[in-house]
């Protein structure tokens, strides 16, 4: 079992920065990817970036790929998200999710198995 908590989400005027942190605990040896995902108001869940778990790879959805970066601290066993240059359109409720079975960078939801209780990101035009 893996337990991911979110954090960080507030409300940000256009053009500010965030820093979205996802601390994983339990079986942390397990993971092989954390993805970050967002779901807006009447809208599906949606890809964000993934990176991962040892190696450090990442990937990113196009239309934050050079505003946002995704790392992680694995002494903290936390995942960071940070967010830059953003965008009314990037308001939704942040998710991180662990894989633990497939280990590929994953744009679906589905492959991840563990995810957190989410944190909202609320930006103001």
């Amino acid at each position: 079992q893996v337990q991911l908590v979110e954090s960080g989400g507030r409300l940000v005027q256009a053009g500010g920065s965030l820093r979205l942190s996802c601390a994983a605990s339990g079986l942390t040896s397990s993971i092989y990817v954390l993805g970050w995902f967002r779901q807006a108001p009447g809208k599906e869940r949606r890809f964000v970036a993934a990176i991962n778990w040892n190696g450090g790879g990442t990937y990113y959805l196009d239309s934050v790929r050079g505003r946002f970066t995704v790392s992680r601290d694995l002494a903290k066993n936390t995942v960071y998200l940070q967010m830059d240059s953003l965008k009314a359109e990037d308001t939704a409720v942040y998710y991180c999710a662990a894989d633990v079975v497939t280990g590929g960078l994953s744009t679906s939801d589905r492959t991840y198995d563990y995810w957190g209780q989410g944190t909202q990101v609320t930006i103001s035009s």
